[in-house]
């Protein structure tokens, strides 16, 4: 895949970005009490956190996976 350099290396920061930011926010989900309701169970607050949070890393390292390829490549 050919790419310009610059788009290679947006691809590869906006992968990083993902890779930094979600993880810290993960951290403060967990923490909040909405998160467990009053015998410990998992909410629907948490559940779709926890979706929202797996999808955009797997999204963020696929992007970077794509920055990198085409920056060997290009």
């Amino acid at each position: 895949m050919k790419l310009p350099l610059i788009l290679s290396l947006i691809l590869i920061l906006a992968g990083l970005w993902s890779l930094i930011v979600w993880p810290p926010f993960l951290r403060r989900v967990l923490k909040d009490p909405r998160s467990r309701n009053e015998s410990g169970r998992m909410t629907r607050f948490l559940i779709v956190h926890l979706m929202l949070i797996s999808i955009s890393l797997v999204l963020g390292i696929a992007t970077g996976v794509i920055g990198i390829r085409a920056l060997i490549a290009g």
